[in-house]
């Protein structure tokens, strides 16, 4: 079992969060409106500092770390009216590089990408362009004007898939991915170590389908895109005996989440990036166990304020436990079910796992470099 290592502290370096920025069809101008949250654009036109974003596929209200930054965005502009934020959609991993491009020609004080897909193009992009500010979120990019955001979120899914393993009925869960790639393996790592540290703490046998640490493989719809790829994998898991489910994919985890639905009941899920239980339609939140979350909208606040301090242009944020970057959501509707037992024994975890006796390791997790 991967969980249980010798001390490791995830470190946070650098100065401030990295930020993301506002959707927009690839390469199309900001939409001209007035202050608010209209079209593609927040907050005062007249604002001296404008931050721009570059999401990944998936679209701004993606339930996920699109809609996660977007609100740190808001909320850097509510705290600050001389901010004002836009964004430019990528449909697909075609439009980044455009995308980026056309935010740095459209007189952005920084701009940020978001995803870990975008590691290579904002590193080419950043070298053309050494004095503009750029950023990234769910990637590390090693250059003096870009900061990037990480988040170990292999530690709050430890606690998820612990809980999970606790609350299972049939003893078989599921986790599937969208692409297989670091910000989504993150997640499936911490989860099965979590599962695997339950049955060593109270003797059982739940079993993890859909993801083997060991061998780094497991179960994936292949983008962010398609529901209906997320939709067949759950119920293909539902099939094999699984009653929770964690989908590790944006909004092709919607489709996951109407299967869990149609299931009647016998299943419930877990979400990620954010509060599953808040961010999805009203119709599913019910199914909501609870949520492996990555703290991204403090983190990106934080950096746009850093940015329009004019504080450093480069560094570097890692999300842990320990500095609330990541968490476990409440249980919600599930509150009254959950054993005292089994919460005492999650939150025991979490001090564990903050404190150093335990440290969740992932081949995905940021280096401390």
């Amino acid at each position: 079992m991967g969980a249980i290592k010798s001390s490791f502290k995830v470190a946070l370096a650098g100065s401030a969060a990295a930020s993301l920025a506002l959707l927009s069809a690839c390469g199309q101008p900001p939409t001209d409106k007035d202050n608010g949250g209209s079209g593609n654009e927040y907050g005062n036109k007249d604002a001296s500092f404008k931050a721009c974003m570059v999401t990944d596929s998936g679209g701004i209200d993606d339930r996920s770390f699109n809609e996660s930054g977007w609100e740190g965005f808001k909320a850097a502009v509510d705290d600050n009216d001389d901010i004002f934020a836009t964004y430019f959609q990528s449909n697909n991993s075609d439009d980044f590089a455009p995308n980026l491009s056309n935010a740095t020609g459209r007189d952005c004080n920084i701009v940020i990408g978001v995803g870990g897909l975008m590691e290579k193009p904002i590193t080419d992009i950043a070298e053309q362009n050494p004095e503009q500010r750029y950023g990234i979120v769910d990637g590390h990019v090693d250059a003096e004007n870009v900061y990037s955001m990480e988040f170990n979120a292999a530690e709050s899914s430890f606690l998820a898939g612990y809980a999970a393993a606790g609350m299972s009925d049939s003893g078989t869960i599921a986790t599937w991915g969208g692409m297989q790639i670091p910000p989504v393996t993150i997640f499936m790592d911490g989860y099965v170590d979590g599962v695997e540290q339950y049955n060593e703490d109270n003797d059982d046998d739940v079993k993890i389908l859909g993801w083997d640490v060991e061998k780094q493989e497991g179960s994936f719809t292949g983008d962010f895109e398609d529901s209906s790829k997320g939709k067949s994998l759950t119920e293909n898991f539902i099939a094999q005996g699984a009653d929770i489910i964690l989908p590790v994919a944006g909004p092709v985890g919607l489709g996951g989440a109407s299967a869990v639905e149609a299931a009647g009941g016998d299943v419930s899920m877990v979400w990620v990036d954010a509060d599953g239980y808040e961010a999805l339609p009203e119709e599913y939140r019910e199914f909501v166990l609870t949520s492996s979350m990555k703290n991204i909208s403090a983190a990106v606040q934080v950096a746009l304020q850093n940015a329009y301090d004019e504080g450093d242009k480069g560094g570097r944020y890692v999300g842990t436990l320990e500095n609330d970057g990541v968490e476990l959501a409440p249980f919600h509707d599930f509150d009254d079910q959950v054993p005292s037992e089994l919460k005492d024994q999650v939150e025991d975890l979490k001090e564990q796992i903050i404190s150093g006796d335990i440290t969740v390791e992932s081949p995905s997790a940021p280096s401390e470099e």
